[in-house]
């Protein structure tokens, strides 16, 4: 097998991953803010780690993976005001939403999901420690971290100093000593929630809360940190000055390499509310079967941006179709199944998983005992969180949306006719794609367009 390698976005380099004690790898991933249902962004990140994480705990013996729950945060405080109810209500709710969703996505539960407001000493003994050291001050009831004092600001993100103002996309309070400086602990008042503090009766601030998890479940330094490409700046960018400036520590020694996945994009546009185009987790999987939805996660290589669109998705029903399918004729239990080189070569070359898809294409075609290709194939799926379900039940499954709406297909099959008669090919790829959701692909011929549902 190949040495496992990934790209740092501390040195912006492929490298060859060693961890700091071969015996126990250590990896921390930003979880989610509970106040609303997970997107897919969400999930393609949770998707992401528990990939990586499977391959990790597939070469060494222990593995801790840490990902927390961010249940504190202004939003999350104006969700609760605007449902009248207590904060530990919203919180409460879609932590448990998120992680059933997440569950549905054959995604394992991290070994510990910190909670924020479980660490608020953790946070205030850090900031004691900045201010202590010349990083940190207090004004009006608030902490900031001083970022002109911290020499090392910027590496991550590789941001100029121009670029981490324009970025930090936070007003110039009049209690800032510098426009770049963030909130370490802000204060609290009326009916939002607070503690005790030094600096006064108050709440930290977001970057704080996952230095004082991470240093506190796995210790500094640690192997791997990371999440979405999104949180690279200014988040993790400011993590690296908390942790590394309040110990008077290099960035390496914060965590040794930063992973961090590209943004999903829905049909080639931004996901955004005014778009009306957010795909939310809890709705997806009502409609499409969650090994799908995760196998579309990992079809694009994870640095990559992905487009998801209803022809993605199509594609790779078919491509787990035609893999149960495999699994329904041939009988796996008398063969002990074992991962092809191919297959770990891919997952080890920084997650491929365009490679791994294909890879999955070529196990099915070999020259082999169909029983132990079978068994190969299980045990492809147990690494990669594919293939869980009973080949049977995923057949059945696929047949739960209802009769065919015949007169429907034959309608739209008419209208793309007469838009490829028009020249309007856009319009025809479009209906087409409409098509293959629905489950039904068609063919052209001679003898006109023919159907058939897959």
């Amino acid at each position: 097998m190949a040495d496992l390698k990934l790209y740092n976005s501390l040195t912006r380099q492929k490298e060859v991953f060693e961890p700091l004690e071969p015996s126990h790898v250590r990896v921390y991933a930003c979880g989610p803010t509970v106040y609303n249902y997970a997107h897919i962004g969400n999930a393609r990140m949770a998707v992401v780690f528990d990939l990586l994480v499977r391959v990790l705990r597939h070469i060494y013996p222990k593995v801790t993976y840490v990902s927390n729950i961010t249940d504190i945060e202004d939003k999350i405080i104006d969700a609760a005001r605007q449902a009248g109810v207590p904060i530990e209500q919203i919180t409460q709710k879609y932590a448990d939403i998120y992680n059933r969703d997440m569950a549905a996505l054959n995604v394992l539960p991290p070994d510990v999901q910190p909670l924020a407001t479980g660490h608020i000493q953790e946070m205030q003994d850090l900031i004691a420690s900045l201010i202590e050291r010349g990083l940190a001050y207090a004004k009006d009831g608030h902490v900031l971290f001083h970022v002109p004092a911290y020499d090392a600001y910027g590496r991550l993100s590789g941001r100029s100093r121009d670029e981490q103002i324009a970025g930090a996309r936070v007003e110039v309070a009049p209690y800032k000593k510098d426009p770049a400086d963030f909130v370490l602990w802000k204060p609290s008042t009326g009916d939002q929630p607070g503690w005790d503090s030094p600096w006064g009766y108050g709440r930290p601030g977001w970057h704080i809360e996952c230095s004082a998890m991470a240093e506190k479940h796995l210790g500094l330094p640690f192997d791997i940190h990371g999440g979405g490409a999104d949180l690279k700046f200014p988040h993790h960018e400011n993590e690296i000055a908390q942790s590394c400036g309040a110990h008077d520590l290099p960035p390496e020694d914060f965590a040794k390499y930063w992973v961090h996945n590209g943004f999903v994009m829905v049909d080639g546009q931004k996901m955004s509310k005014s778009l009306g185009n957010v795909k939310l987790v809890h709705d997806l999987v009502q409609d499409v079967h969650p090994e799908i939805i995760r196998l579309t996660l990992l079809s694009s290589h994870y640095r990559q941006p992905l487009d998801w669109t209803e022809s993605c998705i199509h594609q790779n029903k078919k491509l787990l179709d035609k893999l149960y399918r495999f699994l329904q004729e041939n009988n796996p239990e008398n063969f002990k199944g074992k991962i092809p080189e191919t297959v770990l070569d891919a997952l080890c070359d920084d997650l491929n998983t365009p490679a791994l898809i294909a890879s999955l294409n070529q196990v099915i075609k070999r020259e082999d005992e169909a029983g132990q290709i079978a068994a190969d194939l299980k045990a492809i799926g147990d690494l990669t969180g594919l293939l869980q379900e009973n080949p049977d039940d995923w057949f059945a499954a696929d047949t739960d949306h209802g009769p065919l709406d015949e007169a429907k297909i034959n309608a739209l099959i008419q209208e793309r006719t007469d838009a490829r008669t028009q020249k309007n090919f856009a319009r025809a790829d479009a209906i087409r794609d409409e098509l293959n959701a629905m489950g039904i692909e068609i063919e052209d011929s001679p003898d006109g367009v023919k159907w058939r549902k897959v």
